[in-house]
C-alpha cells in the first residue's frame, strides 16, 4: 500500500503531526510593528519647514543610509569569505551587493520627480549639512579599497564614535586586499610587480582559475554601479541646482563629477588593455 503523508513508512503507524509552533517569547506574539520597531522608524522623518516635498528628500536619503549599512554587513562578510577561501560564498553574497546596488541606482528617479523651485522651498535649512558627510558611503568607499585619510580631517559635526569606525576602516583590510589573499591561497604572487602578470594567468587560464576570474567581475561589477549611482547622483544634483555650490561647502556638481572618475580596482580596468 502506497505511503501516504499521514502514514510513517516502516511502522506502519500513523504519522505524528508536527507540533503547533509558537511565535515569540513566553507564548507571546511578536508583530510586525514591534520587529521592525515601526513607531520609532516612522518618527525619524521630521521635516524642518512646510514645503510639501521635504518629507520626499529625507525618506530618500534615509533609505540610502539604510542600503548603505546593509552593504557595508555584506561587503564584510564578502571580505571575510575571500580571506577565508570561500570563493563560491563570496560570489553569492556579491549577487545580493549588485542587487542593492541596482535599486539605488533606480531610486535616483524617486528624487528627480521633485523640481528645482520645490527644492529652493526647503534648501536653506538644510546648510551646513551635505551628502558629503555620509559616514557610511565614506565606509564603503573605504572597504572597497579608495582609501582617504585627508577626508577625516573635512568631516565637521561628527561624533567619536564615527570617526573611530572611519579610522577603523583605514586600517582594516579593503575587498582588493582580500582578492589578493585570494590569489596568494592559490599560489600566484600578489607584489607589485607581479600582480598583473597574476591577473594575466587568471583570465588566460579560465580552466584553472575561472572562479577567481568571476570573483574579480564580481569587484568590477560592484565598482561599476558604484560609478553609475555616482554618475546619475550628479545629474539629478545638476538637475535640481545647477553650478550652485553644495549645502556643505563644497563646489557642488563639480566636486560629485570629479568622484565620478574614481576607480575601485583601477589594476582590474588596466587589465582589459592586456588581454
Amino acid at each position: 500500500m502506497p505511503v501516504t503523508p499521514s502514514r510513517r513508512a516502516g511502522t506502519g503507524g500513523e504519522r505524528s503531526e508536527p507540533p503547533p509552533r509558537s511565535f515569540g517569547e513566553e507564548g507571546g506574539r511578536l508583530s510586525y510593528g514591534g520587529y521592525l520597531r515601526l513607531p520609532g522608524l516612522l518618527a525619524q522623518q521630521e521635516p524642518r519647514s512646510e514645503a510639501g516635498d521635504e518629507l520626499l528628500f529625507i525618506t530618500v536619503h534615509q533609505v540610502y543610509e539604510l542600503w548603505f549599512k546593509l552593504l557595508l554587513h555584506e561587503l564584510e562578510r564578502i571580505r571575510d569569505a575571500m580571506i577565508e577561501g570561500s570563493l563560491r560564498r563570496a560570489r553569492h553574497l556579491f549577487r545580493r551587493v549588485h542587487s542593492v546596488e541596482r535599486v539605488m541606482v533606480e531610486q535616483v528617479q524617486v528624487m528627480e520627480t521633485m523640481t528645482p523651485q520645490d527644492f529652493l522651498e526647503f534648501r536653506s535649512v538644510l546648510a551646513p549639512a551635505s551628502g558629503f558627510q555620509s559616514v557610511q558611503f565614506r565606509e564603503l568607499e573605504f572597504l572597497s579599497g579608495a582609501k582617504d585619510p585627508v577626508y577625516l580631517t573635512r568631516l565637521r559635526d561628527v561624533g567619536d564614535a564615527e570617526t573611530t569606525r572611519l579610522k577603523r576602516r583605514l586600517a582594516e583590510p579593503s575587498l582588493w586586499d582580500a582578492y589578493l589573499t585570494a590569489l596568494s591561497q592559490r599560489g600566484l604572487p600578489v607584489s607589485d610587480d607581479e600582480i598583473m602578470d597574476s591577473l594575466l594567468a587568471v583570465a588566460r587560464d579560465r580552466g584553472s582559475h575561472d572562479d577567481l576570474w568571476e570573483l574579480a567581475e564580481d569587484l568590477l561589477t560592484h565598482d561599476e554601479t558604484t560609478a553609475l549611482w555616482r554618475m546619475r547622483h550628479v545629474q539629478m544634483v545638476e538637475r535640481q541646482i545647477g553650478t550652485k555650490s553644495g549645502t556643505g561647502g563644497s563646489s557642488g556638481a563639480p566636486y560629485l563629477r570629479g568622484r565620478t572618475r574614481m576607480h575601485f580596482f583601477p589594476l582590474l580596468w588596466e587589465l582589459r588593455a592586456w588581454l
